[in-house]
């Protein structure tokens, strides 16, 4: 189960060989589109009933994983997928049967290898759905940085602000979780210090290693919620094709600017773990300094500053505001967020 970026140069290569060699039965199917939507989750449980497979291999980056996932839950569960949404209770009427999976991830970026989750878009709801259960959480994550050397610079930046954003907004969620918060916490320390280099040489084995760990440290930690740059950026995808790293790095500094007066001591928090000199400085001008050196880390790594220079022209910041406040992200978010805010907070991202 991959995509098509990646059986396009052969980076799947590797893994059927290794299946043929011990004598392993496999199938292919790598019809997944960027921001994954219900059709492929049909046509890939299609695939995997029509080949009587027993087991799924997930190979590529949060949604070629994320498909993989839901093909696990649509192929053992008989009700409609919108059933399953995690604002709905879904995870209620999901049981253990689901086939075991083994997630390889060739981003750093979602994390999507440690998740307990599937977003995809779905026809009954119009939206980047949430399909949650605990049993969707892969049997093994397999971690090679060899398998993440190809990605070029500006999708290496993107899933990387993607894994920064996961870390960094759990970490102010307002849930209580100490375990998350310190694994957040040192996530984003291994963001700050190898998602530069990472996008600078994408051959430097280190820095890819350590990027698919803050990967999935952001991915475990954000259990404990997200924040309201998740909820604008799931309609960004799901109304405009925007990468949802990319929409995450861009809205970022503008939803911490917003968050800053309601948490400034956790900003404060990130600056540090960032090995920025705040010891003595107040927490609510630590806050201002980690927001600006975010922003900053952005434009080193090549973010566009707006949604226009990422090619998003003349949005419908309504429609948006709407779909963003229905979604569940900014529901843990340190500070309560109404429609017409976030018409605000689009309007300063234009």
């Amino acid at each position: 189960m991959t995509d098509p970026g990646i059986t396009a140069i052969s980076l799947h290569t590797p893994v059927c060989d290794l299946l043929t060699a011990g004598g392993i039965c496999w199938d292919l199917f790598d019809s997944v589109d960027t921001n994954p939507i219900e059709k492929n989750v049909d046509e890939g449980t299609a695939a995997f009933r029509d080949a009587a497979c027993d087991f799924i291999i997930g190979l590529g980056g949060g949604s070629a994983l994320d498909v993989a996932k839901a093909i696990r839950l649509r192929a053992t569960h008989d009700l409609p997928l919108h059933e399953y949404d995690e604002l709905v209770e879904g995870w209620k009427k999901t049981h253990g049967g689901v086939p075991p999976m083994l997630a390889i991830p060739t981003t750093a970026g979602t994390g999507s290898e440690v998740g307990r989750s599937a977003v995809i878009t779905l026809v009954a709801t119009g939206r980047k759905t949430v399909l949650f259960s605990p049993h969707l959480m892969p049997n093994v994550a397999l971690l090679d940085p060899e398998m993440t050397v190809g990605l070029p610079p500006r999708l290496t930046a993107a899933t990387g602000m993607d894994a920064l954003t996961h870390s960094l907004e759990s970490y102010l969620s307002i849930n209580f979780h100490p375990f998350c918060d310190a694994v957040a916490l040192h996530g984003l320390r291994l963001c700050g210090e190898y998602l530069p280099r990472a996008v600078e040489n994408g051959a430097d084995i280190e820095a890819r290693g350590m990027m698919l760990l803050a990967s999935s440290m952001g991915a475990t930690a954000f259990q404990k919620g997200l924040g309201v740059a998740h909820s604008m950026a799931h309609p960004l995808s799901t109304l405009h094709g925007l990468h949802h790293g990319l929409a995450n790095a861009i809205v970022l500094p503008t939803a911490l600017r917003w968050n800053a007066g309601h948490a400034s001591r956790k900003l404060s928090d990130v600056g540090k773990a960032l090995s920025l000199e705040l010891d003595r400085v107040p927490d609510r001008d630590a806050a201002d300094v980690t927001i600006d050196w975010i922003e900053n880390l952005s434009r080193r790594v090549g973010i566009p500053r707006s949604l226009s220079e990422a090619g998003v022209k003349d949005p419908d910041v309504e429609t948006l505001a709407r779909a963003a406040h229905a979604d569940g992200c900014h529901w843990t978010n340190p500070r309560p967020v109404t429609a017409d805010d976030l018409q605000f907070l689009y309007r300063q991202v234009l």
